[in-house]
């Protein structure tokens, strides 16, 4: 089972990630490693696309996609996709299976960060049931940088009540069948404007700084160094020594 709230279980979250690194993926030898977790996770899981599909797909390599390793212990030990996903650049995972629910979105104007290809290496996660925090927290830090409206998760419907509880989400569809890997998704969303100051304080460990956001996230302009690994940042801003976000849209 995976832990609840609480300021026990905040404060040990916190120190674990510490011992966290944070790769946003931009070569092909990292992809690869990419792949093979992939694989590995969904085999064990039983979630590998019936189509047969490669776990390595154009969207991977969209200007709007920045797919992330996370590492513990220098050891690479989960990893996500994630969408940032406008009215003018419509490109998301969500999209495949809840069409309509996107365009209402965006056809209203709002920005979404859209995370998939969310794969743990399931060894490591029997051991670390905390697994899910870390490997999601970018997706919150992609909110704070981006100042999204929603953070969306397409997930399978016995996994909702989780996000519900972390993350505040909404059911925007019930379910929905996912062909493409032969069973049901539900489609559920965080209103980062009304959620974002509660969230930062019941689990300070997705809060972020301003330079660990740009390092994850900022493209474009002049070339520049992409750093090896990102450190996260929440405790430099727990302990005040940074600036972290504020309530509402910038989580």
């Amino acid at each position: 089972m995976v832990p609840s709230g609480g300021d026990g279980f905040a404060q040990r979250l916190m120190r674990i990630l510490d011992d966290i690194e944070y790769r946003r993926i931009e070569t092909g030898e990292d992809m690869e490693d990419i792949a093979r977790l992939r694989y590995k996770a969904y085999k064990a899981a039983e979630v590998l696309p019936v189509s047969g599909s490669s776990l390595i797909d154009e969207a991977d390599f969209d200007d709007h996609t920045y797919v992330f390793g996370v590492y513990y212990f220098e050891e690479l030990v989960s990893t996500i996709r994630l969408h940032h996903v406008t009215p003018d650049h419509r490109v998301s995972q969500s999209a495949g299976v809840f069409p309509d629910a996107m365009e209402d979105f965006l056809n209203a104007g709002l920005t979404l960060i859209d995370p998939a290809r969310f794969a743990a290496d399931p060894g490591v996660a029997a051991e670390l049931p905390v697994i899910p925090y870390i490997t999601l927290r970018p997706s919150i830090v992609a909110a704070a940088y981006f100042k999204a409206d929603r953070v969306l998760q397409h997930v399978r419907p016995a996994h909702a009540a989780f996000y519900k509880r972390v993350f505040y989400a909404d059911t925007v569809v019930e379910r929905r069948m996912a062909d493409i890997y032969g069973f049901e998704l539900t489609l559920l969303a965080t209103n980062t404007h009304t959620t974002g100051d509660r969230l930062l304080k019941r689990y300070p460990f997705f809060d972020s700084g301003i330079h660990e956001r740009r390092l994850m996230f900022e493209r474009g302009g002049e070339p520049v160094f992409t750093p090896l690994t990102v450190l996260p940042s929440a405790r430099l801003v727990a302990k005040g020594f940074i600036a972290g976000a504020v309530a509402g849209l910038d989580y």
